[in-house]
């Protein structure tokens, strides 16, 4: 399991509609080429973002499904990542200092990822979801200047 967490100077709810835009979803997670569908009900429970893994022209179909959601607080995928199995993936956000405390929780649960647990696959992990959660924060700030 790697959680890492972030102040984003955005309200909740402008992060929320970052994670409720399934369109955006290959915007801010680390390796999601680009998006091939959005399940007209994202992000209620049971709904799926079909998306691709990998850069052209090696690229693997893959999905995310929504496990819970929780408008404006909390959402967990189920994010399936071929060829290392599937994580679980928990965002929260935290009304915090005029904007939000970001918590991104990423729980490898089947394949490779779930049993290759070490520190070196956690340190990844952390590392990839810093980048996420880098990435997540522009967009919901609406930088027009880099800050990372």
């Amino acid at each position: 399991m790697a959680t890492v967490e972030r102040h984003v100077s955005a309200e909740p709810a402008a992060v929320w509609a970052v994670l409720a835009d399934g369109w955006a979803y290959s915007n801010w997670v680390v390796g999601a080429s680009h998006v091939r569908a959005v399940e007209a009900a994202w992000p209620a429970v049971g709904t799926r973002i079909h998306h691709a893994q990998g850069n052209w022209p090696v690229t693997l179909d893959d999905e995310a499904v929504v496990e819970q959601s929780e408008p404006g607080h909390r959402l967990v995928l189920l994010a399936k990542g071929r060829p290392l199995g599937s994580a679980r993936v928990e965002v929260v956000l935290h009304p915090a200092d005029g904007g939000t405390r970001v918590v991104f929780t990423e729980t490898p649960v089947s394949g490779p990822g779930s049993w290759l647990h070490n520190p070196v696959s956690e340190a990844v992990l952390v590392r990839r979801n810093v980048e996420a959660l880098s990435r997540l924060a522009a967009i919901a700030e609406r930088r027009t200047t880099p800050q990372d």
